[in-house]
């Protein structure tokens, strides 16, 4: 999932948003996937548009 949302968007980020992924990424994968599905309280730190297109999860691809 993140390693998706990172391809899928990083080449319109500035440098404050390559930033806000760089400190998001030190975080649990299991705490990010939580925030991303709203089954957990985001941060303040990562509440933002960027924490609203990871929640999209319109950069998943499944398969069928």
């Amino acid at each position: 999932m993140i390693g998706g949302f990172f391809d899928r968007y990083h080449s319109g980020w500035d440098d404050a948003a390559i930033a806000w992924f760089e400190r998001l990424v030190d975080e649990d994968d299991a705490d990010i996937l939580a925030w991303a599905l709203g089954t957990a309280a985001v941060p303040d730190a990562y509440a933002g548009p960027l924490m609203v297109a990871m929640a999209r999860l319109d950069y998943v691809v499944i398969a069928r």
